[in-house]
């Protein structure tokens, strides 16, 4: 399965008898909108932590700044996971994985 790797990896999951090269056209233009939204790989990879940490706290020891770039975050997905199914439509329980390094 391949992958697109950065300090971070993009994969698209759970989207039955999709070609390779569909495959991996849909998440290079996920990970493009996503790095465009946000400003940039090292961007995506802070986000994707403050993201994480959100998820594992209880909210107590959650800073602002955090918690604004998971605000960020979540708007970026969201056009990125658009731009990713473009030209392919959306299969029920298929996503975008993305993943530190």
């Amino acid at each position: 399965m391949d992958t697109i790797e950065t300090t971070y990896s993009v994969a698209l999951r759970d989207y039955p008898e999709l070609p390779a090269k569909e495959r991996t056209a849909a998440e290079a233009r996920y990970l493009r909108v996503l790095e465009r939204k946000l400003g940039g790989p090292d961007v995506v990879a802070d986000a994707l932590r403050a993201v994480m940490q959100l998820e594992e706290s209880d909210g107590n020891d959650v800073s602002a700044e955090d918690l604004a770039m998971a605000g960020q975050w979540t708007k970026a997905a969201n056009a990125a996971r658009e731009a990713g199914y473009q030209g392919l439509g959306e299969v029920d329980g298929a996503y975008f994985e993305v993943r530190l390094a």
